[in-house]
């Protein structure tokens, strides 16, 4: 939980965050049932400059998140009526290019597993100080901003990869005549296998590249991603012809398409 020294922190924050006149809002949705960490959150983020709004359950969070459209969401994961691996999952499924970053109430390797596995994009600890949170959501931020810079560029040329093709421009996926949904990760993931044919790619790479982690113990949050893609994409999941696992080290995508 936040500390009186980080509220203290937040009071004196200086405002070279906040934006220029006429300059739009970052708009900063959290979903958080204790009051008081939500109020210091408002608090701190207000003053940085965002525009902060608040819901204090999971049903709430998810109503807000779709109906409000925010830039970045902070997520605790025990909520009352929804917890929130359920609103992760559910805001994932209609508006996955929000970026999401987890509470976890615990320093526990599985909630974080399962908050990656549902689609967060990062997560933070509690107890956690106000400035590293700031500065996740910054991290978080920047990367949505990146990869929208470079759709908007339309530089990249659409890969076509059999009857797989993959247009960067718009993050759409087409197989054959049916267009695919993905969810950020899991576009990533596809185009960077699809950009590399042949190349194999090893876990420990794929989550420091995709996930910016180079923490032990993740690979089942590549993995489950894997399997979601595949089931997406593959004719046969159980027999996949695109994306193929390297026993002991990776994946890759088939050089043979």
């Amino acid at each position: 939980m936040p500390t009186s020294a980080d509220r203290a922190k937040s009071n004196n924050h200086d405002d070279g965050n906040a934006p220029a006149a006429g300059e739009r809002k970052t708009n900063l949705l959290v979903i958080e049932d204790d009051d008081k960490i939500s109020e210091m959150i408002t608090e701190h983020f207000s003053r940085a400059g965002y525009s902060v709004k608040t819901a204090a359950d999971g049903l709430a969070g998810v109503q807000a998140a779709l109906n409000e459209h925010p830039d970045v969401i902070v997520l605790d994961l025990m909520l009352p009526k929804l917890d929130g691996l359920a609103v992760c999952r559910e805001v994932r499924e209609k508006a996955p290019y929000i970026p999401i970053l987890m509470l976890t109430a615990k320093d526990d390797v599985v909630d974080k597993v399962l908050g990656l596995e549902m689609g967060a994009d990062d997560y933070i600890t509690k107890p956690f100080a106000l400035r590293e949170l700031e500065a996740r959501i910054k991290s978080v931020l920047r990367r949505a901003r990146t990869a929208s810079s470079v759709e908007a560029s339309g530089d990249e040329a659409p890969i076509v990869r059999g009857k797989l093709r993959i247009d960067p421009a718009k993050r759409e996926v087409t197989v054959g005549d049916r267009q695919v949904e993905l969810t950020p990760k899991e576009f990533d993931l596809l185009r960077l296998f699809a950009s590399n044919p042949g190349r194999v790619f090893p876990r420990k790479y794929l989550l420091e590249k995709i996930w910016d982690y180079s923490y032990e113990g993740y690979d089942r949050t590549i993995d489950s991603h894997i399997n979601r893609l595949r089931a997406k994409i593959e004719d046969n999941p159980e027999n996949p012809q695109m994306v193929l696992t390297v026993w002991g080290i990776g994946y890759k995508f088939s050089d043979e398409q």
